[in-house]
């Protein structure tokens, strides 16, 4: 039987102590969850090996294709430590000195340790936040072992915590030595995706290709936008074309650029993505405060819905399902929500490049099968024989409330597809099947599944070549029950 998606928005979850039994992965799996996060920036690389190893047998078992994606540390920017590690109250108005000169644990009321390198980046007057922007210092004086700074905005605050500054310029290399370990382990369990933290241009995705592949392993990168400096133009562009696709990380993001431009900077993302055939996360405190509650604020269910109407293939959870009380539950929230918001005209229209031509002929196939799928009165799925997923990725960017089934042999294929908005992965092996049979079995697979019935139209691509890349080249319209071939 194939898998029967709740929604066609896809849904990723973090795995960590709250979710890494194999009942929970599996009762994850069965609530709507497409792709599984291993998040490098806490655990060991034994505990993420085990992890996406249960993940591979689960996902077999349930016949469900699911992906894996690791997501790097990066170089989170953080502060030392105060003394005994406890933590200070900074009050309004206060000075508070980050120091490079001082113990890196001996931080106190008065000043805290901070990297020296990064004191060449902060200049008198510029707006420092810690703790993903619930502090807010000013620097009023600077050296080149010292910035002091005013409290603007107190709290408390505790060590270790990471230091932005509000319109971005904090440089540092978005590959630690932990992340380039981290690689090697990564490809050694088979990602079918590596996230990249903190990229700031397209050299940064580069490098960590070149080290994917140097270990072994040709998943799909995506470039985590969380730095200022990344959404301009003088960089967003490179970083689009390099990557496979982007992560709205709207963490540390919307503490460089301020939670006010947050929206916009979505919805240009998503569209910017889309518009390269790239495909695109939505992430960060989507259902926060099912961490601790078993059902998600108005807020809450408002932000997914509106994720979903920009067309972000994916939503996240992290906190939520890592930590959280209620992981199955969440995701199960998060996939009525999603269901809510494609019932909504938005999601059914599309302009995707409606008005631009095209050089090659796998795209134009794609996008032409799409239009005819949305406007063929009759068409109840699409089938893409597809070697690397290339061609579901160019069909999931048309707007469409009917299935793209992307049926592949080669291995890894239906796990990269798993990501892809309104794409059910098949595991369907055609290699030892004659060119006119492969037809008539698909339309087969979907009448058993009860997926299409008598007098049904499918649409069907493939290439003269079955299990050769980039081969697409042709589209058949099929009714079933009358003779196929």
């Amino acid at each position: 039987m194939l898998p029967k998606p709740k929604c066609r928005t896809k849904i990723v979850a973090t795995l960590g102590p709250a979710s890494s039994t194999e009942q929970t992965i599996s009762n994850l799996i069965c609530a709507g969850v497409n792709i599984f996060r291993l998040n490098f920036s806490h655990g060991s690389a034994a505990e993420h090996t085990l992890r996406a190893g249960m993940i591979r047998s689960i996902s077999a078992q349930l016949c469900m294709p699911v992906g894996i994606l690791c997501d790097m540390q990066g170089p989170k920017i953080r502060i030392g430590s105060f003394t005994d590690d406890q933590h200070i109250q900074l009050v309004d108005d206060m000075p508070f000195t980050l120091d490079s000169n001082i113990d890196p644990n001996g931080g106190d009321q008065q000043r805290v340790y901070i990297q020296q390198a990064l004191l060449a980046d902060i200049q008198q007057g510029d707006t420092l936040l810690l703790d993903d922007g619930r502090l807010t210092l000013q620097v009023t004086a600077k050296s080149s072992t010292a910035a002091t700074c005013i409290v603007i905005q107190g709290g408390v605050l505790s060590s270790k915590k990471g230091v932005n500054k509000f319109g971005g310029g904090l440089f540092a290399d978005a590959l630690t030595h932990k992340d380039m370990a981290d690689i090697k382990t990564a490809a050694a369990l088979k990602t079918d995706y590596l996230a990249i933290s903190f990229v700031r241009s397209r050299e940064d995705v580069e490098l960590a290709r070149r080290l994917l592949n140097a270990a072994g392993s040709n998943a799909h990168i995506i470039a985590k936008i969380e730095r200022a400096e990344a959404i301009t133009e003088t960089y967003l562009p490179g970083i689009i074309a390099s990557a496979d696709g982007v992560m709205v990380a709207r963490g540390d993001l919307g503490v460089e650029i301020g939670d006010a431009n947050l929206v916009a900077v979505q919805k240009h993302l998503i569209e910017a993505a889309t518009n390269a055939n790239k495909v695109v996360i939505t992430a960060t405190q989507m259902m926060e405060s099912m961490i601790n509650a078993p059902t998600p604020t108005r807020a809450e269910v408002f932000d997914v819905a509106n994720a979903v109407l920009d067309g972000t293939d994916a939503v996240m959870l992290s906190a939520e399902t890592a930590v959280g009380k209620f992981p199955v539950e969440t995701v199960n929230a998060m996939a009525r929500v999603i269901e809510g918001a494609e019932r909504h005209p938005l999601t059914r229209r599309s302009k995707h490049r409606i008005d631009q031509s095209f050089q090659h002929i796998d795209e134009s196939l794609a996008l032409a099968a799409m239009y005819v799928a949305n406007h063929l009165h009759g068409v109840k799925a699409v089938v893409c024989m597809t070697e690397t997923g290339f061609t579901p990725l160019l069909m999931s960017r048309i707007t469409s409330s009917l299935p793209i089934y992307a049926m592949a042999s080669k291995p890894g294929t239906c796990e990269i597809t798993a990501l892809y908005k309104g794409v059910v992965p098949v595991l369907f092996d055609a290699t030892e099947l004659a060119p006119a049979e492969i037809n008539h079995r698909t339309v087969e697979t979907l009448r058993a599944s009860n997926v299409v019935t008598d007098g049904d139209l499918v649409l069907i691509t493939k290439g003269d070549f079955i299990n050769v890349q980039g081969g697409t080249n042709t589209l058949k319209i099929v009714r079933v029950g009358e003779a196929v071939q």
